[in-house]
C-alpha cells in the first residue's frame, strides 16, 4: 500500500523541511516520517557535499567551491515512485531518536546523481554501504565539535617544513671539540578542509630536539641556537655537542609546532597538542686532530706537509 504525501499534516523543521507523524495515517503506525519535495530534503543546509576526509555527506558552507562531479541529496526511507510513501515501510523504518540537544532525527536514504543534470534520475549512494541512515538538522556550526576532534590528526598530516639544521664547523668537525648546531624554523600557514568546512591553520615553532647521532640528544628545549663567527668556532653553546669518537654521525632536528585553527573565517582556536616534524638526517664527519713537528718551513721545504701544493694526509 502507498500513501501520498498530501495526506499528511506537516510540522515545519529548520531549513524548510516538514515532518509528518503517524497519527495522521492511523494508530497502527507509531513511527515518524519526513515530508519532502521532489528534489529531496533540505534540512539545515541548502546543498550537500561529499567530504574527502571522512567520506560522509555534510552541509556545504557559504562560498564553498565544489569540484565533485556529483550532487547528493537525502530522500525519506519509505519514499517510492511519484512522491509517495509506502505505508508498509513506515512501521519498520529505522528509528532515529532525538540527539542530546533535542534535535529530531529523520531516516533517509542518500542518493547521488551527476551535478551537470538539473533534474536527474537519482540512484542510491553506496559510499556509506547503502541503506537508511539518520539525518539531523545540521549546519556548519553543528560540525564544530567534530572538527575539534579531527583537527589534531589533520595538523599532524600537514606538510610542515621542520626547519633547517646547520653545524659549525661542517661537514667536518673534530673529536672532543664543541660543534655548534643551530636551527632555522619559521611560522607557517595552511588552508585545508575538514567536513567540507574551510580551515585555516597557523603552525608556530616553539621547541626543538637535537639527536646528535651518537646516542645523545638535547631537548625538547625552547633554544634554537644561533650561528657563531668563525673565530669562535669550538666554543660551548646551548645547543653544541662534543663527539667522543670519530666517524660519520647522522644529526636529526625535530621541531615542535604549536597550532591554532579557524573555521570558515571564525576566531582562532588552539590545537590541543604540539605537532612534531623532523628533518632528514644530516651527516657530520668527526675527525681526530694530529700534531706534527717539522724542522723546515714552507720556504725551505715547499713540498712539506701542510704547505700549498703538498699531498694532504687525513687522519681519522
Amino acid at each position: 500500500m502507498k500513501i501520498n504525501r498530501l495526506a499528511f499534516t506537516s510540522l515545519f523543521l529548520a531549513g524548510g523541511a516538514t515532518m509528518c507523524t503517524a497519527a495522521d495515517v492511523g494508530a497502527d503506525n507509531s513511527s515518524a516520517v519526513i515530508g519532502f519535495e521532489d528534489t529531496g530534503l533540505e534540512i539545515g543546509a541548502s546543498s550537500w557535499v561529499l567530504d574527502k576526509t571522512t567520506g560522509e555527506i555534510v552541509p556545504a558552507p557559504a562560498g564553498f567551491v565544489n569540484e565533485d562531479p556529483n550532487q547528493y541529496n537525502a530522500f525519506p526511507q519509505c519514499q517510492v515512485d511519484d512522491g509517495n510513501l509506502a505505508i508498509k515501510c513506515l512501521a519498520g523504518q529505522r528509528p532515529c531518536p532525538p540527539r542530546a540537544d533535542g534535535k529530531p532525527g529523520v531516516p533517509v536514504i542518500w542518493k547521488v546523481a551527476p551535478r551537470s543534470i538539473a533534474n536527474p534520475t537519482w540512484t542510491e549512494w553506496q559510499g556509506n554501504g547503502g541503506g537508511p541512515v539518520c539525518l539531523y538538522d545540521r549546519n556548519p556550526e553543528d560540525l564544530l565539535p567534530r572538527i575539534a576532534g579531527l583537527i589534531q590528526r589533520e595538523f599532524d598530516k600537514l606538510p610542515v617544513a621542520p626547519g633547517k639544521v646547520t653545524a659549525q664547523p661542517s661537514p667536518h668537525t673534530l673529536r672532543g671539540a664543541e660543534t655548534n648546531f643551530y636551527a632555522e624554523a619559521t611560522e607557517q600557514q595552511f588552508d585545508t578542509t575538514i567536513l567540507a568546512q574551510k580551515i585555516h591553520i597557523i603552525a608556530k615553532p616553539v621547541q626543538y630536539r637535537w639527536d646528535y647521532g651518537d646516542g645523545t640528544s638535547l631537548g625538547p628545549t625552547t633554544t634554537m641556537g644561533a650561528p657563531l663567527p668563525q673565530d669562535r668556532w669550538g666554543e660551548k653553546t646551548g645547543t653544541s655537542h662534543a663527539y667522543a669518537q670519530t666517524g660519520d654521525f647522522n644529526v636529526v632536528l625535530t621541531t615542535y609546532f604549536q597550532g591554532t585553527y579557524s573555521v570558515n573565517g571564525g576566531p582562532a582556536l588552539p590545537i590541543p597538542n604540539q605537532g612534531q616534524f623532523s628533518t632528514a638526517p644530516q651527516t657530520v664527519s668527526v675527525w681526530r686532530s694530529v700534531t706534527r713537528n717539522y724542522a723546515d718551513d714552507c720556504i725551505t721545504n715547499p713540498r712539506g706537509q701542510g704547505c700549498p701544493g703538498a699531498t694532504v694526509t687525513k687522519d681519522r
